[in-house]
């Protein structure tokens, strides 16, 4: 896949163009792929995924609250393994998000890219103030001599996928329901830093990760069974996200840490990435330490049984 930072240089022959946010590269986002390979193929073209980053909200809005399923990383290594061939990532800016809908599609869809297919999802808009649509498209389509093609939405169980379910779902620890949209494992990528040591001195010592990525969902606070992709090896183990309430902290802040199954090295300070399988209680204040220790008895064995590992 190739990727464009620079759209006055972008020459493809016959570009089948997608345009959107993709944030997540959800089940319903890989649907427009396909359809956009598949075209590109039936018209011996390439296939072309217009995106920016960052997020319009983030520029717009200057919306601190907002948070992703997607780095811009893991976007684009989403989009290459769906098989996209190109990617033009746009940087939005506030001058770039005043070009009208119009503008949008004379002076860099058709001037700068020269679509020659363009295939979007059910409810995009785009243009200042997201005020184009379908419509203008198909209007623009015939001015500009290109092919114009809206999907229908994706839907399990009739409820339409989209990256607002998939991040209220991961919010609310729903991770069997942002999976399932999704079409993969949600991840977190982080370095390990220096804990409090305590685990290791009750049998299950972690690794205590700070997320690379302040904009990335956080789960809700709880503890998982997830995988640990540390170089290039997966390992099972059981995640805690929360405040570690036992511990009676004088300033408690929210930490992520991992024990990891079968594991057995100095991680600190390397990167390692989380695979989210599923939430198995919420976050409790013990009695003391003992309590704890035996509770993360039964954790490790429910871990265990839904990761299918000894």
């Amino acid at each position: 896949m190739k990727i464009h930072d620079n759209y006055n240089s972008f020459k493809v022959q016959r570009p089948v163009i997608t345009s959107g946010v993709f944030d997540g590269v959800h089940l319903g986002h890989q649907e427009i792929l396909k359809r956009v390979i598949d075209v590109a193929s039936s018209v011996k073209g390439e296939s072309v995924v217009v995106t920016f980053w960052p997020h319009p909200r983030e520029v717009l809005k200057k919306d601190d609250s907002l948070k992703l399923i997607n780095s811009i990383e893991e976007k684009l290594e989403l989009l290459e393994k769906n098989g996209i061939g190109h990617v033009v990532l746009i940087p939005f800016t506030p001058e770039f998000s005043k070009l009208s809908s119009k503008e949008y599609i004379s002076d860099i869809l058709v001037a700068k890219l020269h679509v020659s297919n363009l295939i979007i999802g059910y409810n995009h808009h785009f243009g200042h103030d997201r005020l184009g649509d379908f419509d203008q498209i198909l209007q623009y389509a015939t001015t500009y001599k290109f092919t114009a093609k809206l999907l229908t939405p994706i839907s399990i169980n009739n409820v339409n996928i989209s990256s607002t379910l998939i991040r209220k779902a991961l919010q609310d620890g729903d991770i069997e329901t942002a999976n399932k949209y999704l079409g993969y494992q949600y991840q977190l990528s982080g370095n390990v830093i220096v804990g409090n040591k305590i685990g290791r001195t009750i049998g299950y010592p972690t690794a205590n990760i700070k997320v690379s990525h302040n904009f990335k969902i956080i789960p809700k606070p709880g503890v998982y069974a997830i995988w640990v992709k540390i170089e290039h090896t997966l390992y099972p183990a059981m995640l805690n996200i929360g405040f570690r309430p036992t511990l009676n902290e004088t300033t408690p802040h929210l930490s992520i840490e991992a024990h990891i199954i079968g594991f057995q090295g100095d991680i600190y300070g390397k990167e390692i990435t989380l695979f989210f399988q599923s939430r198995i209680r919420d976050e409790v204040k013990f009695s003391g330490l003992d309590q704890l220790t035996k509770q993360l008895g039964n954790d490790r064995e429910e871990v265990t049984k839904i990761l299918g590992v000894k």
